[in-house]
């Protein structure tokens, strides 16, 4: 009958997509009632934890609360979920507070039907059928979804990657590059690779610091 239940779950489980709107919801929060609707015109990093009151969870938390400035400074809302109730998210918030000094700025869903967790594609049964893995999704202001990481339950998240991620993004959008490997901002970034003959043969007169005519980069 377990196995069944099972099933049945992981069937209701859609996945969003990059480059399509993310799924729009609406959820009880520990600050109210939030609508996906309401960070339009405001980037937006929706993440998912397994569990409250879980050592690894608590560490992210603080994570997430110490870069909490650092993306408000690029435009960027923070919105967490899990599958817990809204009164276990106000004590554990509470319990960090008193006991690691760290206030959690940022609201969290209290997910407990799963609606918004399937509709993201949270919950990985082969890991547990009964909590959401560590999933990071990055909406642009007009609410498509750019950008999704997925943890194991095992992992705790580099807060640093993902204010990497957001740099890169938004470096991409401002002037129609993209990013190479291990890129951090005020370093070159790569142009993108001529799509005829004819331009590939002028990209290499262009003055740019090219490899070969594919692989240009640039100083912005």
């Amino acid at each position: 009958m377990e196995e069944k239940i099972g099933i049945e779950e992981e069937k209701k489980q859609t996945m969003p997509r990059l480059g399509e709107p993310a799924p729009a919801f609406e959820a009880v929060t520990t600050q109210g009632v939030i609508r996906l609707e309401d960070f339009k015109g405001s980037w937006l990093i929706l993440f998912s934890h397994p569990a409250d009151f879980t050592p690894v969870c608590t560490t992210e938390f603080m994570g997430f609360a110490e870069i909490h400035g650092e993306l408000q400074k690029r435009g960027v809302e923070l919105l967490g979920l899990s599958i817990d109730s809204v009164y276990s998210h106000i004590a554990w918030m509470r319990n960090i507070e008193e006991k690691m000094g760290v206030k959690i700025p940022f609201p969290v869903i209290a997910d407990l039907n799963k609606e918004v967790a399937n509709l993201y594609g949270m919950v990985m049964p082969g890991e547990s059928k009964t909590e959401t893995s560590r999933c990071v999704f990055v909406m642009d202001p007009e609410g498509i979804l750019r950008a999704m990481i997925y943890y194991p339950l095992t992992t705790g998240r580099n807060m640093q990657e993902i204010l990497r991620l957001i740099d890169a993004l938004q470096t991409t959008d401002k002037h129609q590059v993209a990013t190479p490997a291990n890129w951090k901002p005020g370093e070159p970034v790569i142009v993108p690779p001529p799509n005829t003959q004819e331009m590939a043969e002028q990209r290499l007169k262009e003055g740019y610091e090219c490899t070969d005519w594919y692989l240009c980069r640039k100083n912005l």
